[in-house]
């Protein structure tokens, strides 16, 4: 969020002579009450200020940044999640190319017969077995799938921003969203990418 020169001015008067009321405020800037009340409204409802009855507005201390990280933390992937490219772990590795493409995604999660969750093929493996010589039309992806316990995912409760620090550590562009089954190992129900992730952070910041 980009401030505006009065928007400052509010706050630097609110820093230093916090609580003020809205009159005060005015008055130091020489306009009347209902010119400033738009301003006022933005600052607090992007918690730069917070406004106490009878008492007046104060400065809260974030910064701009920390107030977008706070708001972060209040997302959850379940609600950004989207559909998951599964394929079977017995599928061929030409068969895993021509999916990952035409599905137009970087990275397939893979199943075995009974639906767990055992791996995950990216397009750098895919690119990789080509090039090394592979019969790729014969051979099954599992043979250069990423397999436990090198996998990372996540569950749809976890939040967004823990999604986000996870694929910056790994250094992948998406995560598989899992759920246990009873038998103790995992169903895939979605996934997040950086792409989704990114224009979240986008949206914030044009809020």
């Amino acid at each position: 969020m980009e401030l505006n020169k009065r928007q400052q001015q509010i706050i630097d008067i609110v820093k230093h002579n916090g609580p003020i009321t809205g009159e005060h405020i005015a008055d130091r800037l020489d306009l009347t009450r209902a010119t400033l009340r738009p301003d006022l409204a933005i600052l607090t409802m992007s918690g730069i200020l917070e406004a106490r009855p009878r008492v007046g507005y104060y400065y809260t201390n974030k910064s701009q940044n920390k107030i977008i990280a706070d708001e972060l933390k209040k997302y959850h992937v379940r609600e950004y999640a989207s559909h998951p490219i599964i394929i079977k772990n017995g599928m061929s590795i030409y068969d895993a190319i021509c999916t990952i493409f035409m599905e137009d995604v970087s990275t397939l999660f893979i199943i075995n017969e009974k639906g767990d969750f055992v791996g995950v093929c990216s397009r750098k493996d895919l690119l990789r077995a080509s090039m090394m010589g592979e019969d790729i039309h014969t051979t099954p992806v599992d043979i250069i799938m990423t397999r436990m316990p090198n996998l990372s995912y996540i569950s749809m409760d976890d939040k967004v921003i823990y999604a986000a620090q996870l694929m910056i550590e790994k250094e992948i562009d998406s995560l598989p969203i899992v759920q246990q089954k009873e038998n103790g190992n995992l169903e895939i129900k979605g996934r997040i990418s950086k792409t989704t992730i990114t224009k979240l952070f986008v949206s914030l910041f044009k809020e």
